[in-house]
């Protein structure tokens, strides 16, 4: 079954805390969102992430913070990338601190002014302890991490949060983001079927005409564009990790035009997928 990209991570604490250290495949992902505050932690590899529009590029053993409900897509470079990924409900942390809500966290990596680069590095080390601690396990693993977790969330608050001005906060919770949610939820549901600006229009009960104007406004790329993205990211997987014929591979998940396939492919990936699926093994060969 397919990856919903409205995603939660599972686990989560009575604190609104989950985490997780994932291997995941290369290559791809298009634009998803979560209702937690998400923190990325690559220990592998440089991945590129895509927030609102804006590309960041986020190195091994760095942080990344991505607000509650922004939209954003990453690309990682390596075959697998190993990510610790941390989700905060707001609401909950919001009991601990009442104006959360008037706040949010802006820490980038490749936008870190010098005034903000120490309590940075400490952050990013408090996460390389927090990973011996996973890798040395124990009965009290879970307490000290969640403890470890809570440190981490107040010292970004601490350094990193910004107060949110009054038209920032209408765009986040703006009805057009929370619209364009249900599309995308759509497309993940259905990519797999045939599709058409049509079907996003009537999802939304609007005209076909203005309905394109919405998505590429404020998406970047036609709905036709954005559902072929979404194929080729599943398609991609299936490319590197099995050997049936490409072909069978495209039009299972959505693809009847074969030169579409290629082009949108080599758009994303830089090659075709006979390369891709040749330097995946060349480099699991070398494992």
């Amino acid at each position: 079954m397919a990856e919903a990209f409205y995603e939660t991570l599972l686990n989560t604490s009575p604190l609104g805390i989950s985490y997780a250290w994932r291997t995941v495949p290369g290559g791809y992902r298009p634009l998803h969102w979560h209702n937690e505050v998400e923190l990325m932690f690559p220990l592998n590899g440089n991945t590129d992430i895509v927030i609102d529009g804006e590309k960041h590029v986020l190195m091994k053993k760095h942080l990344l913070v991505i607000e509650a409900r922004r939209l954003h897509s990453t690309y990682t470079y390596d075959t697998r990338s190993m990510f610790l990924r941390i989700h905060l409900s707001r609401e909950k942390l919001a009991a601990y601190l009442p104006e959360l809500d008037t706040r949010e966290i802006r820490c980038l990596p490749d936008a870190i002014p010098d005034e903000q680069f120490e309590p940075y590095l400490y952050i990013c080390g408090m996460l390389e302890d927090l990973t011996r601690l996973y890798v040395k396990g124990g009965m009290t693993f879970s307490l000290e991490a969640e403890g470890m977790i809570l440190q981490i969330f107040a010292r970004l608050v601490e350094h990193f949060s910004v107060p949110i001005l009054p038209e920032e906060a209408a765009l986040s919770g703006g009805r057009t983001r929370e619209r364009l949610k249900q599309v995308i939820s759509f497309v993940e549901e259905h990519y797999q079927e045939p599709l058409s600006p049509e079907d996003g229009a009537e999802l939304l009960n609007v005209g076909e005409e203005y309905f394109c104007r919405l998505f590429k406004k404020n998406m970047g790329m036609t709905f036709l564009q954005y559902v072929n993205e979404i194929r080729v990211s599943h398609i991609y997987s299936d490319l590197v990790q099995t050997d049936l014929p490409i072909a069978e591979i495209a039009s299972g998940h959505g693809f009847t035009n074969q030169k579409l396939f290629n082009r949108t492919f080599k758009s994303i990936y830089g090659c075709t997928p006979s390369q891709a699926r040749r330097a995946a093994e060349m480099r699991g060969g070398e494992a």
